[in-house]
């Protein structure tokens, strides 16, 4: 578990970590850079909307079994490449997005949900993505792709302490499209790992 300034930031421990968070990144401005594919969106608006006022002590047991399942299933699945945190506003326990770090590359991702942009939340979600590669997974280095237009995603990389890298100028997204990229990159030697 990390906590900054305004968010509390921990492993997904029920469906509710997942899809909550989901939700927040299902919007089209958050899809216009992330990219991701169909089937890790919320695509029903309703529900999205449900999740996204949903708070992080909220009840799920609502929802069919069947659907909790097929969501731990995908929480299964990820988690064998990815570490990820959901993050969670202090104040009204609101799910406010999530970072995740790729335990191949060390490339880190991120986004906040609708209500919670445009606040500076992005740098203390990078800052916790830092934290999470460097403390807790033993990298000495995380790095991070934007598009060069994202000048949102940009300032709070840079803000994190992230400084520009080489990389790739072209980027496949989940759904296909192929995007321009700029690189990032935070470094630090003294690592450390967890043993969980």
């Amino acid at each position: 578990m990390l906590r900054s300034e305004r968010l509390l930031l921990y492993t997904p421990l029920i469906a509710l970590d997942v899809l909550a968070p989901a939700a927040g990144c299902s919007d089209g401005e958050a899809q216009r850079w992330l990219g991701f594919r169909d089937d890790q969106l919320v695509q029903h608006e309703d529900t999205r909307e449900c999740f996204l006022y949903m708070r992080a002590d909220d009840d799920l047991s609502g929802f069919a079994p069947r659907d909790r399942f097929k969501m731990m299933r995908k929480i299964e699945q990820h988690s064998e490449r990815f570490v990820e945190l959901t993050a969670v506003h202090v104040d009204d326990r609101r799910y406010a997005g999530a970072t995740s770090v790729d335990l191949h590359t060390g490339e880190i991702g991120g986004w906040l949900a609708p209500g919670f942009r445009r606040q500076g939340l992005g740098v203390e979600l990078f800052r916790a993505a830092v934290q999470l590669g460097h403390r807790h997974l033993g990298l000495e280095v995380v790095r991070a792709g934007a598009e060069p237009t994202n000048t949102a995603c940009r300032g709070a990389l840079t803000a994190a302490g992230f400084a520009s890298a080489s990389g790739q100028t072209r980027f496949t997204l989940g759904d296909g499209r192929e995007v321009d990229a700029c690189w990032y990159r935070h470094r630090q030697e003294a690592t450390s790992r967890c043993r969980s």
